[in-house]
């Protein structure tokens, strides 16, 4: 099948889906649903667009958590006709992270789209706005030709837990395979990590500046509690399993907060970070082992005045495509068709909403445009040819499995 994509049309598409500062939590995270729901109907799919039930959601009792406030949410999933299940399922989150400072970005606003050396740069065009315009560019290529239905998920939050998805998966929505347009650098994802989110007080003795000898800093005390955090990371990462690579389920500490004055021993500090989930590892057992490592740091002060352990935000399972599966196989045999060379399956260290299709016996892998080292960067960029190739090869996929 001769499949043409218009990359004035997908040019377009971004530009317009960039221009939604989507935020998890910010109205454009609603209103970016609207824009998808119009563009997916206009594309010739039958739209559900519905308001999430939050409350109902976050007291079921897989709640995917969440880290940041959100009042309203949106699902939203364009089917194409035909009888039965969804014989693919073509998913894409539309929330990002914040941009960081706009003066540290070059050549434009990180909400408006531009292009330098053919690339595209922009909040989101990686992660993973740019997947999405290929997805809408393979159903514009090919989706009035095909006879199984497929389905469309674009969903928000994504990137604090992953209520968009289990919220759509709640809503009765499926289908027999699931790719999911995430930045892949050319290979294919098969399995992730999990992750979960920790965060430690620590409390001290205050004291004058000119006295720090007499007070106790928790600054200080910190770094004896980084020091046995990473002989716990060194320990979990040794011999990861296939498919995965070095050091797939690291920790990370993000953001750190102490004191309140310059010439004052600051006896509070908070730090938060990303804490590394292995397949077939129980967030129980995970807690308890970093916990243990927590106690384990080497302070006399922090004997007898223990850090506090919480477990605050999104809670991302770790997830697989079953082994021997042949729809990896298959987007490979897409990959090529589109004229890439066939891709590996790799497994990826971060965690995504593959775990919660995988989860509900959909199986799912993730291939799209970008690496994940440019997502949440400043100056964000993915390259056109990339995101064309990728639309390419969705349409491939689409026409095998859809007929």
């Amino acid at each position: 099948m001769d499949i043409s994509i218009d990359v004035d049309l997908v040019r377009r598409d971004l530009a317009q889906l960039v221009s939604y500062a989507s935020v998890g939590g910010s109205e454009s995270e609603v209103a970016v649903q609207r824009w998808c729901a119009a563009t997916l109907q206009g594309l010739g799919l039958e739209v559900d667009l519905w308001r999430l039930d939050l409350d109902d959601l976050r007291a079921d009792p897989d709640y995917p958590g969440e880290e940041v406030e959100r009042e309203e949410a949106w699902g939203c999933v364009g089917v194409s006709g035909g009888p039965g299940t969804p014989a693919l399922i073509l998913n894409g989150h539309v929330d990002v992270v914040p941009p960081g400072e706009h003066e540290w970005w070059t050549g434009a606003d990180p909400w408006d789209l531009h292009e330098h050396d053919d690339e595209w740069f922009g909040r989101g065009v990686c992660d993973m706005k740019g997947g999405v315009v290929a997805i809408l560019a393979a159903v514009r290529a090919v989706g009035h030709q095909l006879t199984r239905p497929f389905a469309v998920h674009t969903v928000i939050g994504e990137e604090d837990g992953g209520i968009g998805t289990f919220g759509t998966l709640r809503h009765g929505h499926t289908g027999e395979a699931c790719l999911i347009a995430e930045p892949t650098d050319g290979q294919i994802v098969a399995a992730n990590a999990g992750a979960l989110t920790f965060r430690l007080e620590l409390r001290g003795l205050a004291t004058h500046g000119s006295l720090a000898g007499l007070g106790v800093s928790t600054v200080d005390m910190l770094e004896s509690v980084r020091t046995s955090l990473r002989r716990l990371d060194d320990k979990r990462n040794v011999s990861p399993p296939a498919p995965f690579g070095e050091r797939p389920w690291p920790i990370s500490t993000g953001i750190v907060n102490a004191g309140a004055w310059a010439s004052t021993v600051p006896d509070y500090l908070v730090a938060e970070g990303r804490y590394g989930v292995m397949p077939g590892e129980s967030f129980a057992d995970a807690m308890a082992e970093f916990e243990q490592a927590v106690r384990e740091a080497d302070d006399p002060w922090l004997r007898e005045h223990p850090v506090e352990v919480s477990w605050p935000g999104g809670r991302f399972a770790a997830g697989a495509l079953p082994s021997g599966h042949p729809f990896g196989d298959e987007v490979a045999t897409a990959v090529q068709a589109a004229g890439g060379d066939r891709p590996r399956l790799v497994g990826a260290p971060y965690g995504s909403d593959l775990r919660q299709y995988a989860a509900t016996g959909v199986p799912t892998v993730q291939f799209g445009p970008g690496t994940i080292q440019n997502a949440h960067a400043i100056d964000e960029h993915v390259a056109i040819d990339e995101v064309v190739r990728c639309a390419e090869t969705y349409a491939h996929l689409l026409v095998s499995r859809c007929g």
